[in-house]
């Protein structure tokens, strides 16, 4: 993109922003390093992460991690899932993920099933690590580069379509992913599911980096194109007052779009999920 068309499209602050740990690194480096991190992981929420990950920046200080396991560390915290994982539908935690882990939007419908069926099979760590472990991801950042936004530029295997659909997931670095209008649904579901690219709207952001407002038409309204059902059989865990933990065993079936919102309630009632079947 020419200069104009990126200032005006507000994403100025973004476009061609790498971040690598190099060999003979100093600390200033490794703080630009953390700094990078935890603001695409987090985004406006990095802010508070710094005092949350200490063990993890000394890991990677003492040179027992790189920055590609730094990175799963942070996408598998709890932070993390009480960012994005329990205040969103599944639909928009993939399209963060995407966002946060490969730094662009998600193509089609191919790609939506594909993380859906993985987490419903081998559950959430295995769902990141198909991200942090791909093979796009280690063509694009490999294991001393953090994640940044690569979306608005031309990459090797990109479809066309994906150009338009980053738009829709950012809106300027001062801008919130859980902020934006649409509130916890997709914003990419009914263009997805029919196959079609949503409309670029600029940022409201002269410069870029201001605070936005994400245009009403990219809001995607839910559509009917997954009528799967899920079996999750669970183990609840009730905690008596100086009694030993009680456990029942729970079964509920539910359709793709209480997935999400189910495995999220087993977790906040202490519970352990045992399966996930399609019957």
């Amino acid at each position: 993109m020419t200069s104009s068309v990126v200032e005006r499209l507000g994403v100025n602050d973004w476009v061609g922003k790498k971040v690598e740990l190099r060999q003979n690194w100093n600390e200033d480096d490794l703080q630009l390093v953390f700094r990078a991190a935890y603001e695409q992981i987090f985004g406006r929420q990095g802010i508070y992460a710094s005092q949350k990950f200490t063990s993890p920046e000394s890991l990677l200080r003492n040179g027992k991690i790189n920055v590609q396991q730094f990175v799963e560390i942070l996408a598998k915290s709890d932070f993390y899932k009480e960012c994005f994982f329990y205040q969103n539908s599944q639909g928009r935690f993939i399209e963060l993920n995407y966002k946060h882990l490969l730094g662009r939007a998600p193509y089609d419908q191919s790609e939506i099933a594909y993380h859906v069926d993985l987490y419903a099979s081998r559950g959430y760590d295995a769902d990141i690590e198909s991200y942090i472990y791909s093979p796009e991801y280690e063509n694009a950042f490999g294991s001393y580069v953090v994640p940044y936004y690569r979306g608005f530029k031309s990459i090797p295997g990109m479809k066309t379509v994906g150009y338009n659909r980053i738009f829709a997931l950012y809106r300027g670095s001062a801008n919130s992913d859980n902020a934006q209008y649409g509130g916890k649904n997709s914003r990419l579901r009914s263009k997805i599911s029919m196959n079609m690219a949503n409309m670029i709207m600029p940022s409201t952001s002269a410069a870029g980096g201001g605070g936005t407002t994400s245009a009403p038409s990219l809001f995607s309204s839910p559509v009917r194109g997954d009528n799967r059902l899920f079996v999750i059989e669970a183990i609840l865990g009730v905690q008596n007052t100086g009694v030993a933990v009680r456990r029942s065993r729970q079964v509920y079936t539910v359709p793709y779009e209480r997935l999400s919102a189910t495995y999220q309630e087993i977790h906040k009632r202490g519970g352990k999920i045992v399966s996930i079947t399609q019957p």
